[in-house]
């Protein structure tokens, strides 16, 4: 409802921690059911591309804080989603722009929210909440227009993604075909991005498959190479899809490649486990050194799982994270194998990781020669 000043009149609205701690705030977007909604609070410090964050499948589960106070100034438009609908439970910003400017914008922010049913807070001390979560750790929470009590309650009874298996909630069900480059690969779907899909499209025919795939069904396929994507929650509670990764890794003969979540799989079936950081790595501007020949890339980030140091097998490290020294990059050592924390498919400005999908498509030349297969020769 739009005032005679012209600013948009909203119901309060409380955000509530699992903790306790308590933000005020107004409702923006959808409307939950009973005025509640719940989900674990990260926060994300990227300047712009929220629709591309609200829109990742890696989100599920979580409720989004935008750490930079003015969210919306562009508006949203039909391209820019890196899936055809987001799976976060919910948005926190400091200060929604109610009329974006911007000649690619088809819809204001919180038209796109009430479209697809994600429901959000405005108004609230994004900062305060930032650095509570930093010093906290992501948390549970609820937040709405229903009294405090009702969303302490809300909170406390929320779950964390601990342990949770989120992937089957947001991969395809159905095989589907992408691009039209010279190669053959296959993607498992993990909760895979569009912007992933496009830059695999550039130089291979992509095949994508539901993340239950078995390896026998992916090696039918013949493919020059298979891609691992990104995707939501624990990787500890992913174990049969890690045993289907393993058995592909076994085979020697078909090139890997993995990010994100693909990347923590990878590790796992060759031998290393996982932990769940703090608050994760949610942003635009991570710095990760390549140790082979010591360059810095600006990279894209968003987990709130990693690889533990010590624990891999046959592999060896090739990036780390300049802020917390996580493993950011591994290749195997009896494998054509590889893979990185973060994302090399995303523009955060500059385009510093773009050459690891031409180390995929000079890993599947090389492999497929010796193999005597034709995907891209």
């Amino acid at each position: 409802m739009t005032g005679r000043n012209g600013t948009v009149s909203r119901d309060d609205a409380l955000l509530v921690l699992a903790d306790g701690a308590v933000f005020e705030g107004e409702a923006i977007g959808a409307r939950p059911d009973g005025g509640v909604a719940t989900g674990e609070a990260v926060f994300n410090t990227v300047l712009s591309g929220y629709q591309e964050v609200i829109t990742d499948p890696s989100y599920a589960g979580q409720v989004i804080a935008f750490t930079y106070p003015h969210i919306g100034n562009y508006g949203a438009n039909p391209t820019d989603g890196e899936a055809p609908s987001p799976h976060c439970r919910g948005v926190i910003v400091r200060d929604l722009c109610d009329r974006p400017s911007s000649w690619r914008s088809k819809e204001s922010l919180e038209e796109f929210l009430i479209r697809f049913s994600v429901p959000g807070i405005t108004g609230v001390d994004t900062r305060r909440l930032t650095r509570h979560l930093r010093d906290q750790g992501a948390m549970p929470c609820a937040f709405g227009t229903a009294t405090e009590p009702v969303l302490r309650r809300a909170a406390e009874a929320a779950v964390p993604t601990d342990g949770v298996d989120l992937v089957s909630t947001v991969t395809t069900t159905s095989t589907f075909t992408r691009g039209t480059g010279p190669y053959r690969v296959v993607a498992y779907d993990f909760g895979v991005k569009e912007a992933m899909l496009r830059q695999l499209g550039e130089l291979a025919t992509v095949t994508v498959v539901p993340a239950s795939t078995p390896a026998q069904q992916v090696a039918a396929l013949e493919p020059d190479g298979i891609f691992l994507s990104n995707g939501p929650g624990d990787p500890a509670a992913l174990a049969p899809i890690v045993g289907e990764i393993r058995m592909l890794v076994a085979m020697g003969s078909i090139p890997v490649f993995g990010i994100c979540l693909g990347h923590q799989l990878l590790a796992m079936a060759l031998g290393a486990t996982t932990f769940k950081l703090p608050f994760g790595h949610h942003g635009g501007n991570h710095p990760v050194r390549r140790l082979a020949g010591g360059r810095v890339e600006i990279t894209s980030q968003n987990h709130n799982f990693a690889v533990a140091e010590g624990t891999l097998g046959s592999a060896e490290i090739t990036h780390v994270n300049l802020n917390d020294g996580v493993i950011e990059g591994i290749r195997s050592h009896d494998a054509p194998a590889f893979s990185v924390q973060y994302h090399p498919e995303a523009g955060p400005g500059p385009h510093d990781a773009r050459y690891l999908f031409d180390e995929f498509r000079e890993l599947m030349e090389a492999t497929g020669a010796r193999a005597g297969r034709h995907g891209g020769t």
